[in-house]
Formats: C-alpha cells, sequence, structure tokens
C-alpha cells in the first residue's frame, strides 16, 4: 500500500487508529483503507454511529465556548486527534485571537497534522504526548509556552478516557491533572457509554477489540461521574450528549435516550 504524502515515516498503516476512525466516521479524508473498513463495520453494526461522532463534536464546541465565555484563556486538548472543522483554536479565536491552545495526542498523524495547520500561529501548538503518562504530558506541555500552569487552564478531555482500560485508572489519571491545575481551572469530558443502549455498546466494543485490536471502554454512568470527583460539576451536570446546554435544533445529532456518549463540565474551587 502506498504511503500517502500526509502519513509519517513509522506509521502503521494496517493498524487502525481511534483517531483516524473518528476522522472516517466525520467524512474527513486523513485516514488510511484500514480505518474506513473499522469504521464501516461500526456503522453496520449500529449504523447512526455517525450521528454520535457529530453529537460529540458539537459538545466540544459548545464546552469551548462556555469555558471561554467563563474567562479561560489557555486550553490543553488532550487526545484532540485528527483536525477537522469546527477546531478548538477556530472556535476561541473567534471569542479572542489571545486565547492560547495546545494541543497533544499520541497518535502521530494527528499531531502531524495539527502542526501543519498551525504552522506560523504563534497561539497554538500540538505536541504528542500520552495521557496514560500524566506527568510527563504536564512537563511537554509547560515546555511549549502555551501553556502556564500559574493560570487557570480549560482541560480538554473529549473522547479520549474510553481509550483507557481500567488498568490504565483513568480517575486516577483526571486527578493528576486536576492536581496540576489552579483553581478556577475547567475539564470538559465526554466519555462512550453502555448506559442507553448497553447492547449497541456491547457490539461495537468487542468488534474494535476483536476485529481492530483497539480497547474502546464503554461505561455506565456511575464510572463516568467518578471521573469528576473534586471538581465542581457545571448544570446540567453528567448528561447524554445532546443534552449538554443545546444552543439550537442543529446540536441534536442524537435522540434523548438513545445517545452513545455522555458529557459534562467541571471546574476546580
Amino acid at each position: 500500500m502506498e504511503r500517502p504524502a500526509w502519513a509519517p515515516e513509522g506509521v502503521d498503516m494496517q493498524q487502525a487508529s481511534p483517531a483516524r476512525m473518528y476522522d472516517a466516521l466525520l467524512g474527513g479524508s486523513h485516514n488510511f483503507e484500514i480505518d474506513r473498513k473499522a469504521a464501516e463495520m461500526g456503522k453496520s453494526l449500529v449504523p447512526d454511529l455517525p450521528r454520535l461522532a457529530l453529537s460529540n463534536r458539537a459538545f466540544l464546541r459548545r464546552a469551548v465556548r462556555f469555558l471561554a465565555d467563563s474567562g479561560i484563556r489557555q486550553f490543553l486538548d488532550i487526545g484532540s486527534g485528527i483536525p477537522t472543522a469546527g477546531n478548538v483554536h477556530e472556535v476561541v479565536h473567534a471569542i479572542d485571537p489571545d486565547i492560547r491552545v495546545l494541543y497533544a495526542d499520541i497518535d502521530p498523524v494527528a499531531v502531524a497534522h495539527s502542526r501543519a495547520i498551525l504552522r506560523g500561529n504563534s497561539r497554538a501548538g500540538a505536541i504528542e504526548a500520552d495521557l496514560r503518562k500524566p506527568a510527563e504530558l504536564l512537563d511537554k506541555a509547560a515546555e511549549t509556552g502555551l501553556i502556564d500552569f500559574d493560570q487557570p487552564v480549560g482541560l480538554l478531555l473529549v473522547a479520549v478516557l474510553h481509550l483507557l482500560a481500567d488498568s490504565d485508572e483513568p480517575i486516577a489519571k483526571v486527578a493528576d491533572l486536576r492536581a496540576a491545575v489552579q483553581p478556577g481551572s475547567y475539564v470538559a469530558i465526554s466519555h462512550l457509554t453502555s448506559e442507553m443502549r448497553p447492547e449497541d455498546a456491547g457490539k461495537l466494543g468487542a468488534n474494535a477489540s476483536d476485529k481492530n485490536r483497539i480497547g474502546i471502554h464503554f461505561r455506565n454512568r456511575e464510572g463516568i461521574v467518578a471521573m469528576f470527583e473534586g471538581w465542581d460539576l457545571i448544570e446540567p451536570g453528567v448528561v447524554e450528549l445532546p443534552v449538554w446546554r443545546p444552543e439550537s435544533e442543529r446540536d441534536l445529532h442524537e435522540a434523548p435516550g438513545r445517545s452513545l456518549g455522555l458529557a459534562g463540565v467541571g471546574r476546580k474551587a
């Protein structure tokens, strides 16, 4: 298989990636055949899967605007994925061009694309880092000069914590991040859930593990709420993706009671 010009050397083109599968579900073009096949398999099992991707992206946009309107002037987007329409820096710079944004992802394709579209932008950047190693990730973030941990930070953990197994201690990883930021900081989390549709969640989880060798962990509401321990939840709390402060009917990509994702925003007092 010929390597596309945009694909960094060393990337395994025979292994599906969550970031590139998400890009495929959103209709993007920076993915490999293996990612498109994995996305199509997911859609064959759960036909409304693309609506989940759109719903998650809409939550990200709303949460980012809320944080910017609340005074946050620097964002650390962990597990940022492949750049697509409505990137965090585009959303916040429409509010205040001086807001700083740092993207972090474990996928070198995602990082390469982020750096390409951010070339020449002094207010945004990208690093390759692993959420499972929060101390290392935070050090890399500080070294860029884009994130000042002496000031409140907007942490974005959107559609990434479900890639961590229980053995990776995702609750503890969020706690490590919380400990590193100042009072007045916020966290926005979205996470795949088995709460409303356990059968569909089970099919998608098994397919990701057995067919694509990707660990995707659908959790119940209790497990996701636990990730906000130590944060003051912002109304309406941890809810289905389209229910978190929808701005119009265009945000309602999934029917109430049918979302495969839960989301919320918390503030460090």
